[in-house]
Formats: C-alpha cells, sequence, structure tokens
C-alpha cells in the first residue's frame, strides 16, 4: 500500500446525518503520524456545543429507531459492515497513519472487525428475539435503553467505534461516539460509511475532541441512556465520579489493564518464548491484552528468559508502512515519557533490568519509537509491581519455586483480564489449576492477544465493573421487560377470598352528621 500523506479532509462533527464545523471553536486536535512526526494529517476542531445538538438529536431519532423492525436494523448492520468490506485498504491505510500500527497489524483489526459484526449477526439477533413463554401467556422483550454514549479509545480505533455502534443500533439505541484525539480521522471514517447505510438522521452521531472537554460533556449529558468507557482505569474512575450521581445509568468499564502468563516446569519453551513475547510486544505493548507480566516456574527459568531475551532483540521495530515490521511507535510523546518513568521506578525499586526500554532515534523516520523493556522484579523483597499496568512495551518476569506459588502470586495481580497458562504436556494437575486461577479468560499455550471469538468473557479486578464485552454488550445497552396477558373471559368464581365479589348482601352506608359528631365551638375556644 502507498503511503499516503496528504492532508484529511476535516468534515468536523457528523450530527443529524450531516458533517458540520462548530461555528464556536473550543480547541483543535493535531492529527501527527507518530511513526512519522513531519507526516502532518490536519488540525480537528471541536466545541463542547456540539454534544447537546448530537445528544438531542440522538434522544428525537431514538423515539423512530426503537420502533423498527429487528431485522430491519439487522439490514442497517449488513450494509455498514459491507461499506467496510468495500473499503478495506482505505481504512487500513488509515489505522496505520493515525497509530503507527503495522499494515499487518491494521488489516488484522479490521478483518477482526468484520467477524464481530458477522457475530453480533449471527448470535445478536436470536439473544435480542422476544421469548414467548406459552404456560404463563407472556414473553420477555429486550427493550433499548434510548441514546447510548462512546467513548473510543486509539489502540482499537476501528473495531471498537465500529462494533459497539452497530451492537447498540441493532439493539434498537441510538448513538453518540467520541473517537479518540489520537484517531480522529478513524473515527471521521467510521461516521462517512455509517452515512451510506441509509439510516434516519439522528441514529449515528460523532463528535470530536479531548476527553477532559467533549468527553465530560457527553458522559454528563442528563439525557444519555447508557455509557461505554474503552480505556485506562484512571479513565474508568474518572468517569465513575463523574456519574456518581446518576446509580441508575448503565455503565460498561472496559479497562483492560493487560494479562498475565504462568510458564510451568517441562512446558514446551520454545512456544512459551514466542507466545509470550508477541503477547507482550505486540502493538508496542498499547493493547489492553497485552501480556504485562510473566510467572516462571524456576526450573525452566533459566532456558525460558535466555530465549525469551534473544528472540525480543531479533524483534524489527520501524514504520508501519515498511515491510515486515513487528512494532511500530508509541502513540504519543507523552506515552514515551511513561514508558521510560516506569522503568525508572522498576529499578529504584531494587529490580532488575534485562532488557533496557529505550528510544530508537536512528530510523528512517522521526516519530515515538522504544525498544521493548523486560525487567526481572524481585518480588518477595519488596514492591512487587502487581497493582499498576506496565506501560508501551513492558514485560516484568517474577520467579516462583512451586505451583502454588505462582497461582498465588497471579491471582494477586489488580488486573486479571486474561491468563496464558504453559503447563507440562500430559499433566494430571492442570483441571486444578484452572480451577484455582481467578482470571476472566485463559489460553492455554496461547498469547493473551489471541482472539476469543464467538465467546465471551469478563475481566476480573480492575479489568471492568463485571459486565462482558463483544456480545455481553447487547445486555448492557437493553433490559429485560415482561409482559403477561390475560385471554379467557372474567370469571367471578375465581375471585380472591374475601373480595366479596358476588355477596349480594350490600352494606348501607349512612351519612354522617358533623356537626353532631364534632364540638365545633371547642375546637375554637382559645388555648
Amino acid at each position: 500500500m502507498d503511503d499516503i500523506r496528504d492532508r484529511l479532509v476535516r468534515k468536523g462533527d457528523y450530527v443529524y446525518g450531516s458533517f458540520i464545523r462548530p461555528e464556536a471553536v473550543d480547541g483543535y486536535i493535531n492529527g501527527v503520524n507518530p511513526g512519522d512526526r513531519s507526516d502532518i494529517l490536519g488540525r480537528f476542531c471541536f466545541s463542547e456545543a456540539s454534544v447537546d445538538d448530537a445528544v438531542e438529536h440522538a434522544r428525537v431519532a431514538a423515539r423512530l429507531w426503537r420502533r423498527v423492525g429487528l431485522n430491519d436494523r439487522a439490514s442497517t448492520v449488513r450494509r455498514f459492515r459491507g461499506a467496510i468490506g468495500r473499503h478495506r485498504e482505505r481504512v487500513v491505510g488509515l489505522i496505520t497513519r493515525e497509530t503507527g500500527k503495522p499494515l499487518w497489524q491494521a488489516r488484522r483489526e479490521v478483518i477482526e472487525t468484520l467477524k464481530m459484526l458477522d457475530h453480533v449477526l449471527d448470535a445478536g439477533l436470536a439473544c435480542l428475539a422476544p421469548n414467548v413463554v406459552e404456560s404463563v401467556a407472556g414473553r420477555n422483550d429486550a427493550i433499548p435503553r434510548g441514546v447510548v454514549a462512546l467513548l473510543c479509545p486509539f489502540n482499537y480505533p476501528c473495531l471498537i467505534p465500529a462494533t459497539h455502534s452497530a451492537t447498540a443500533l441493532l439493539a434498537g439505541n441510538t448513538v453518540v461516539y467520541k473517537p479518540s484525539k489520537f484517531a480522529p480521522g478513524v473515527g471521521q471514517l467510521i461516521a462517512e460509511l455509517w452515512d451510506q447505510c441509509k439510516l434516519p438522521r439522528g441514529v449515528v452521531n460523532m463528535v470530536q475532541g479531548s476527553g477532559s472537554g467533549v468527553g465530560k460533556r457527553l458522559i454528563t449529558h442528563t439525557a444519555i441512556d447508557a455509557l461505554v468507557v474503552a480505556g485506562g482505569f484512571n479513565t474508568a474512575m474518572d468517569v465513575r465520579r463523574q456519574v456518581f450521581e446518576r446509580p441508575e445509568l448503565p455503565v460498561l468499564y472496559l479497562s483492560g489493564g493487560k494479562g498475565v502468563a504462568l510458564v510451568f516446569d517441562g512446558c514446551e519453551v520454545d512456544r512459551a518464548v514466542y507466545e509470550v513475547m508477541s503477547g507482550a510486544f505486540l502493538s508496542t505493548g498499547q493493547r489492553h491484552d497485552n501480556t504485562a507480566r510473566a510467572i516462571v516456574h524456576a526450573g525452566v527459568w533459566d532456558e525460558f528468559v535466555g530465549k525469551l531475551l534473544q528472540q525480543t532483540q531479533r524483534l524489527r521495530l520501524g514504520y508501519g508502512f515498511d515491510g515486515e515490521v513487528f512494532m511500530g511507535p508509541l502513540i504519543s510523546e507523552n506515552s514515551r515519557s511513561r514508558f521510560r518513568r516506569y522503568g525508572r521506578a522498576v529499578v529504584s525499586k531494587g529490580h532488575d533490568v534485562l532488557l533496557e526500554g529505550v528510544s530508537r532515534t536512528k530510523l528512517s523516520r522521526r516519530g515515538f519509537y522504544v525498544t521493548p523493556a523486560v525487567y526481572n522484579v524481585n518480588w518477595r523483597g519488596g514492591h512487587a509491581f502487581l497493582n499498576e499496568e506496565p506501560p508501551g512495551p513492558t514485560l516484568l518476569l517474577y520467579k516462583v519455586d512451586s505451583t502454588d506459588e505462582a497461582i498465588a502470586l497471579h491471582n494477586q495481580a489488580r488486573y486479571r483480564l486474561a491468563c496464558s497458562l504453559f503447563p507440562k504436556p500430559g499433566d494430571t494437575g492442570l483441571p486444578d489449576i484452572v480451577d484455582r486461577l481467578r482470571t476472566g479468560c485463559l489460553f492455554l499455550n496461547r498469547a493473551t492477544t489471541h482472539s476469543i471469538l464467538p465467546l465471551e468473557a469478563v475481566g476480573l479486578g480492575r479489568s471492568s465493573n463485571g459486565w462482558a464485552g463483544g456480545l455481553g454488550l447487547l445486555r448492557v445497552l437493553t433490559y429485560p421487560r415482561a409482559q403477561v396477558a390475560e385471554t379467557q373471559a372474567f370469571d367471578a368464581s375465581k375471585a380472591l377470598p374475601g373480595s366479596c365479589w358476588d355477596d349480594e348482601q350490600t352494606a348501607e352506608i349512612s351519612p354522617v352528621d358533623v356537626e353532631a359528631e364534632m364540638d365545633v365551638s371547642a375546637m375554637l375556644e382559645p388555648i
């Protein structure tokens, strides 16, 4: 694919079926290619007032869209899926240009998006179909919430806004979504593709802007009926504080926090090294499901660590449009600074640097490039670094002496989105190990970054607030309504005991003489 460096046409916000530029501009997003800082995508203006317009139009459109039949809503999502397929390479190129992902990773994201939309259409229709219970002449219906607000991250700039908005629409909701400030172009492109689907005006809306301004205005808007936040734990907690006084608002937090790998003595070492390494450093360690920690049995420590360091140093780092590149840049200079600060903090607590992560400047392009970092955490002697999400391509290693020690250490980690398990082949104790691990998703001999479609999973600890993503999103964006009907004619003989429905004796009601019953003069006497 050619590297297209032209400035994007910045169309503004997508509100009520049209792209509009805000009249009163509150600020600008500067679109820069993180892999080549000389490549300027342009300045995207934003306005907090656009949020009010978008939500109001979504609220009005929700009255119509909720009455559209499920099959017709599914047809709209199919058209959207087709639009992404037709413009696949355009989406891929823009993902690489805005996020720095190598082309093959961007292409995988688009393919995963298409697969997820297929899954939503196949399984989602069954989830949303009415459940009729003839024995009680009743039924359950999945009722749409109304206006759904979506906050989307940069690490999946196509997958998350595309699939979350499609799921919301299939369920009968309308949408206002805010793309990441690091991926405004992809966010705009998703809106363009929805615009090709012949939707009623106001069903899909997109607003650009920062999280502190536009994002805050969106999540605190009183007219939204559900909220989905995909981002870091600190972002989730900030949102939680903002909506504290609306406990009735359904909110799904997808905080990620990265995963953990357990490498046991007797495992297939080469496989373990490859899966842990790719899980840790894929997408430059910026995915929510990257492997951040590897707990390794002492019996295999030397062999595993030796091969891991050797193979990691062979990973190709470079510009996303160049061929055969494994790792691109970090998303921003701020992310690169956080990566370096975290490494210094690990060393300051007495842990060992096995592979130092440094800024890489001698490349063909000037971007936010760093090399992978690997640390040996002396976890028995002090700070074990089990509570924070390591930024960027950072892998923490923990040596343990037993299976029990490995499981206990894993279960202490605050983020337990996913776990990779590399056991000894034929280990009869594997069922017990699996039962004791407290994790949202378990991979046997695979990286934590592997796709789990069509399965559902809930991140434990700080990784979520207990709702499942994927198809589980339908349960957040709808509520079950029970409806029971009586079809038989009224039978007075079945009236409840004591209701005296068929009693012909009717008590006589005597009028009350108020003046005779009350001494009015006594009430008027002064106290």
